[in-house]
């Protein structure tokens, strides 16, 4: 197979408007991921998850892997978000209604349609040669998954699925560790525990059965929660530029504030215990750059 040269590697860094010194953390740490991915390819088609906090190049990861994969091995790559798979902000209002108002914001486990996202990776599983797939998307800026007609198809086979998220392979955390609040709106807005509750509960049942059926998982480790919270800043801020300003999704810096509270306690968590089960663990620095990869099995 033909190798990824200067010039796709250079549209690549254009397209996701990566800094020039971003060639060293594809040389040292993108491309001997790709090379390890494609060694551990066969038989059945693969899903690999990638998980990490906002902003630690979950994307960019993906997309690269998909280029290198494609170019340099041959393989069939299709990629999905979690965030694609966020019940629709109607579905998001009843459960706020039914279990918990906090449930109206999307990001945490218990919000996204488990049942759709498990039918997409099964049918990617079983897609046949020449057959096509649509694969669902969500309009962040909308807060509102996009209509059908928007989705992008895919063709079959599939070789490889990357799935990406933030709370890929998170665990639940015992009764003792619920009932401390670890913010402002874990303490005034949930003050019954019910919120925190529900998302535990999910991610003990549905979402452990899905990260069950992860190949590989591979972390993207934040240097730690000041960070994730200037990076998140820094997403809305492109969201917002490329958006026009009557979209409901776009959030000022008080409404992130409280957006990212949202997240904090399992980002928190992910960044003590995920190193500890993940098959690839990639530290990152302030900048976004990964500083080193640990493989549990070696390259």
């Amino acid at each position: 197979m033909t190798q990824l040269n200067s010039a796709q590697i250079l549209a690549f860094t254009q397209k996701h408007q990566l800094p020039n010194d971003f060639y060293t953390v594809i040389d040292n740490h993108y491309l001997p991921l790709a090379r390890w991915l494609s060694d551990t390819k066969s038989g059945d088609t693969k899903i690999i998850g990638i998980s990490g906090a906002q902003g630690t190049g979950k994307t960019t990861l993906a997309d690269f892997l998909k280029l290198a994969l494609e170019t340099q091995n041959g393989l069939s790559i299709a990629t999905l978000s979690l965030d694609d798979f966020y019940f629709r902000r109607l579905e998001r209002k009843n459960l706020g209604r039914e279990i918990h108002p906090l449930l109206q914001t999307r990001g945490v486990p218990g919000t996204h349609d488990l049942k759709l996202c498990n039918q997409v990776l099964s049918n990617l599983k079983r897609l046949e040669k020449n057959n096509t797939l649509q694969l669902p998307r969500f309009d962040k800026a909308q807060d509102d998954r996009f209509p059908s007609q928007n989705w992008p198809f895919v063709t079959g086979p599939i070789d490889i699925i990357i799935l990406e998220g933030w709370c890929l392979g998170s665990q639940p955390q015992d009764t003792n560790s619920l009932s401390k609040p670890v913010n402002k709106l874990e303490e005034i807005q949930d003050p019954d525990i019910v919120w925190r509750t529900y998302v535990n509960d999910q991610l003990q049942t549905n979402y452990s059965e899905l990260f069950k059926s992860f190949d590989k998982l591979i972390f993207l480790k934040a240097p730690g929660i000041k960070a994730v919270h200037n990076w998140r800043q820094e997403q809305e801020t492109k969201l917002a530029q490329k958006s026009d300003s009557l979209s409901m999704g776009i959030m000022d810096k008080t409404q992130m504030s409280e957006f990212m509270q949202h997240y904090e306690r399992l980002t928190r968590q992910n960044l003590n215990h995920l190193p500890l089960l993940a098959d690839v663990t990639m530290d990152l620095n302030e900048n976004h750059h990964v500083t080193s990869t640990f493989y549990r099995e070696k390259c």
